[in-house]
């Protein structure tokens, strides 16, 4: 591969992950990129690593432009093993370089690696002088461990932003503007990956990204580009940022999200009436079976909604293992801004909506109804059904 200059000085040395379709339960159908930088200075710096297996492609990488002993400086923006995995292999290589983190980062990769490795531990504001290039350090924990931070090209004006602004998306370009140029048609594949990644991982994290990049805004840091450490490089770092902070924010459209499973489709029958109700008054939504589309597709959808109406049916008194697994991963990642509601049907004993309503309630939310059907829905249920849609479509039209 020819070398991938962001800047003068400055390289892509990363891996591609053509084959991840898993990454620790979030599906990555499109791949992922393990991104790591070199920059070429008076001194040397190598900003990441990447994950075990693909340290051989990193190297071979490095190798094409300087002669990997010859760092001088290893920065580890963050612990977690597909960034970090490949990092006691090239300390094998450069056993005198310094090794540069966060001080949690440093417990952490002691913890992993037991290296007695050269530390120096930074915190925001913290720099490094490679000779024409200066590196400027900015603290950024819980996004998403407490160990993050990333990493400022002073005179590039780019920031090495380790799990901020990332996606898991493979492909032979680098750079967001390049991705669908062969298709021949406008789309926007860059952005759908780095809604599902931050929904998936950093929604939780929300009101903290919000405040960080306020912060580093005040600090007067400029722009010009953003590497993140998964996924393609941002030329126009400015819409990434941008919906980062409506996400961060929790700001929502005018959506609906009817969230369910089915046993004997006494549950579905309820969905579609209840989606058929909402859609009739004009506002957006979408049916999801949780057995039919992945979790991770689900919640980049939840990002955005407005209101979110989840249904099941009842077994042994309670609610349907799927829905419960689903509402667990859900509500650990905290949504914010939404509407709730609940719904589904049961046999001779009920049970599973009282219990979605308590798992609601346990994170905090409250939902504004809920409908239970035993066995099949009459068509006084099907009208409940349709209301209850009409009810949520006009409060979100009303928020």
């Amino acid at each position: 591969m020819t070398n991938i200059e962001l800047a003068a000085g400055v390289y892509w040395v990363g891996a591609i992950d053509w084959n991840l379709r898993d990454f620790h339960g979030y599906t990555t159908s499109r791949g992922a990129t393990y991104n790591a930088y070199l920059i070429v200075e008076g001194k040397i710096a190598l900003v990441d690593t990447v994950k075990h297996g693909f340290a051989d492609d990193m190297l071979d990488r490095i190798k094409e432009i300087i002669d990997p002993a010859k760092i001088d400086y290893v920065i580890s923006n963050h612990v977690e093993m597909d960034h970090s995995g490949s990092l006691s292999k090239i300390m094998r290589i450069v056993p005198n370089a310094q090794v540069i983190c966060t001080e949690k980062g440093k417990e952490g990769l002691i913890r992993h690696f037991g290296g007695n490795w050269n530390y120096r531990t930074v915190k925001t504001g913290d720099e490094l002088k490679l000779g024409k290039k200066t590196l400027f350090f900015l603290s950024t924990p819980m996004m998403h461990w407490p160990d993050n931070m990333m990493t400022y090209l002073k005179e590039d004006k780019i920031l090495l932003s380790n799990d901020g602004f990332g996606q898991h998306l493979a492909s032979s370009f680098r750079f967001d503007e390049n991705v669908c140029s062969l298709m021949g048609y406008e789309c926007d594949t860059v952005m759908d990956e780095a809604a599902k990644y931050y929904a998936n991982i950093l929604m939780p994290f929300g009101s903290i990204i919000v405040k960080k990049i306020e912060e580093v805004q005040k600090l007067g840091v400029e722009i010009k580009m953003i590497a993140p450490s998964h996924g393609m490089i941002w030329k126009d770092p400015g819409k990434i940022i941008n919906a980062y902070l409506r996400w961060g924010k929790g700001e929502t459209k005018q959506k609906v999200l009817v969230i369910y499973d089915t046993m004997w489709n006494s549950t579905e029958t309820m969905a579609k009436e209840i989606v058929k109700g909402a859609a009739d008054s004009g506002v957006e939504v979408t049916l999801f079976n949780i057995r039919k589309t992945d979790w991770s597709e689900i919640v980049k959808e939840v990002l955005e909604a407005k209101a979110i109406v989840i249904g099941s049916p009842t077994l042994n008194n309670g609610m349907f293992p799927t829905v419960g697994g689903f509402l667990t991963y859900l509500m650990g990642l905290r949504p914010k801004n939404k509407i709730w509601a609940t719904f589904g049907s049961y046999g001779w004993g009920g049970g599973g909506v009282k219990a979605v309503n308590e798992k609601l309630k346990s994170t905090g939310y409250e939902p504004v109804e809920s409908i239970e059907v035993n066995f099949r829905s009459d068509e006084q249920d099907l009208l409940k059904c349709y209301a209850l849609g009409e009810k949520i479509a006009s409060m979100v039209k009303s928020s």
